[in-house]
């Protein structure tokens, strides 16, 4: 199944601004690390917290960007809209919000409750 043309165009325009927003936020909180004293555990840092956040947080931004990277290459292949589980379209307002999703809601509702499940005890 191929991507509309209409999607794919709003979809790339959509994608290139959130990637360069997101490599923006990355840069800014990089640089603010190191900008960063390195503190002596032992010290019971009181901005050792705020660091952990931070470095959370890049993680978070890290993966968001390879997930735009991913919708920019299935943009290219003309496949940008279609979920990768299920073969069906993507809900444009969903593309909307998340541009960078490559799962339909009927997807990744799925994935979370079997993701879920196995993280509870007894899988209930």
């Amino acid at each position: 199944m191929r991507a509309t043309k209409e999607i794919t165009e709003q979809g790339k325009s959509n994608l290139l601004e959130e990637h360069a927003e997101t490599l923006a936020e990355l840069d800014r909180l990089k640089e603010h690390l190191r900008g960063e004293v390195d503190a002596d555990a032992e010290e019971a840092d009181p901005d050792l917290y705020e660091r952990e956040k931070t470095l959370a947080l890049i993680r978070t931004l890290e993966n968001k960007l390879a997930s735009i990277e991913q919708a920019l290459r299935l943009v290219e292949k003309g496949t940008y809209g279609i979920c990768e589980r299920c073969g069906e379209k993507i809900d444009p307002a969903r593309l909307e919000v998340l541009p960078h999703t490559t799962l339909c809601v009927n997807c990744k509702s799925q994935m979370e409750r079997t993701v879920g499940m196995r993280v509870r005890p007894g899988g209930r």
